[in-house]
């Protein structure tokens, strides 16, 4: 496999020891009472929320979390290992808007336009995950994380990258899980879900994060830790001093997870960006966003942990050229980097927007990374000498048992999306644009879906139904 690498082994060591004193110094502000008493009970410091670190914990914590663990797909019947140096990328998540394929505006999201994003995720070959990739506007925000976990396993058997944005999200989602799986100790032993939890930069666990991370750990629930620091406004401007500090927004979270539920896996993850001075806007698709995730990364192999960050993503509004290059960069150097979890194929306009043509689009670009990263493989040398010698001046080698043998392992084969035509073929077909042939695609799809319900629907149905009830008249009215 092929591999890069921003940070040297010195580089490492130095992130790693300023980011134990700053623990032991100033520590992380923690804003769950329930957490802070954990903590404390385990030997940090506490004054007001400001809770300090020992070394000694955060060296054992980060000990106490497994390398790598098998995520499975809905059914049970297949699993992706997360960690060594497997990648898996997945669609951004908790975009806010939505580009409509139909009329190419940019709106609110909507529980339909969830479905149709989770039914063409699961007919892409290159994208192995879902994510609760929309927030949908139809639905009251009580139960917008249950509908978004509900929609993916009612419509695909893919592992389920989501999250929860109410302090008390986490148990109600488990039940969903549970209802699909049969039981807690299945999901514990075969988790179907990695649930993100995210400090805010700078340095802080805030209340509803802290729950979330706690309500995970305690039972076995896979969590990546995602600080989102923005270089020059909430973290230093240096891509350095970023790694560092969310290096101790991410080890703070290893180590509440470890106390609570020793073992719990743990990814070490991150969506750093860059904060544009001229605009006053978030960067996650500029050089140097891309540089400290994939520099972030190698942290987190450095402490023997799997790996996320968010790549593949652009601050373009449409899906051009500025959406390629930014979203092609990203999707390859995080394959080369050989992050476990690449999230954001499919997002434009700052993380805040899906689009299923640039979904569609950037699924060739991650079938193309895949195959960059697996650089140049060689055969037995001697048969390569028979076989040039064989061939001699002719150059005859479409005839050849050896190329019909190697076609398709040792070049990417990409869909139509990807134009290779003659220019006049191109032009007898209609002289389509990569986006116009991305849209024919999505509408084919979703067109032609056959369902994929999980066998257990009934019961998935019933849970969702006894979880609404929960809520008051108001958030009932509000989902209809």
């Amino acid at each position: 496999m092929t591999t890069i690498r921003f940070l040297s082994k010195n580089n490492l060591k130095s992130i790693h020891e300023a980011t134990l004193e700053i623990l032991e110094t100033i520590g992380i502000q923690v804003k769950n009472e329930t957490t802070k008493s954990i903590l404390v009970d385990n030997g940090c410091t506490l004054d007001s929320d400001q809770v300090k670190i020992p070394t000694s914990l955060v060296k054992e914590s980060i000990k106490k979390a497994p390398s790598y663990f098998d995520i499975y797909t809905r059914d049970g019947d297949k699993s992706h290992i997360i960690g060594s140096e497997n990648v898996i990328f997945n669609p951004g998540s908790t975009a806010v808007y939505f580009k409509d394929r139909k009329t190419r505006e940019i709106r609110k999201g909507t529980l339909k336009d969830c479905i149709e994003l989770v039914q063409l995720v699961n007919s892409l070959d290159h994208i192995n995950a879902q994510s609760t990739a929309l927030v949908p506007s139809d639905v009251s925000e009580q139960l917008s994380c249950l509908y978004r976990l509900y929609i993916i396993l009612k419509h695909s058997a893919k592992p389920i990258i989501t999250g929860a944005f109410r302090k008390d999200d986490v148990p109600n989602m488990k039940l969903l899980l549970e209802a699909v799986v049969g039981n807690t100790d299945e999901l514990a032993s075969h988790p179907r879900a990695i649930f993100d939890c995210c400090p805010t930069s700078p340095l802080t666990w805030d209340d509803v994060g802290s729950q979330h991370l706690m309500d995970c750990s305690a039972t076995g629930i896979p969590v990546t830790i995602v600080p989102a620091p923005l270089m020059g406004a909430t973290s230093p401007i240096t891509i350095q001093g970023t790694l560092i500090q969310s290096n101790a927004e991410v080890l703070g979270g290893v180590v509440i997870s470890q106390l609570v539920n020793p073992g719990t896996p743990m990814i070490y993850g991150g969506a750093p960006g860059s904060f544009d001075m001229k605009y006053a806007t978030p960067r996650f698709g500029s050089m140097e966003a891309i540089i400290a995730a994939c520099a972030s990364s190698e942290i987190g192999r450095y402490y023997r942990l799997p790996t996320q960050s968010y790549l593949g993503t652009s601050e373009a509004k449409i899906e051009d050229s500025q959406s390629g290059f930014e979203s092609g960069i990203g999707l390859v150097l995080g394959a080369l980097t050989g992050i476990n979890l690449i999230s954001g194929p499919g997002m434009l306009a700052q993380l805040n927007c899906q689009s299923l043509e640039k979904l569609v689009i950037d699924n060739e670009l991650c079938g193309s990374a895949y195959r960059f990263s697996r650089g140049v493989e060689f055969d037995d040398i001697d048969l390569i000498i028979e076989l040039i010698v064989k061939m001699g001046f002719t150059g005859d080698y479409l005839r050849q048992k050896h190329t019909s043998k190697k076609l398709r392992s040792e070049h990417y084969m990409p869909s139509e999306i990807l134009c290779r035509l003659t220019t006049e073929s191109w032009l007898k077909g209609g002289a389509k644009s990569t986006f116009d042939r991305a849209h024919e695609k999505v509408n084919s799809i979703l067109q032609n879906h056959t369902p994929d319900y999980p066998a257990q629907i009934d019961v998935l149905e019933k849970t969702f139904e006894q979880i609404k009830k929960k809520y008051n008249n108001t958030a009932h009215q509000n989902m209809k």
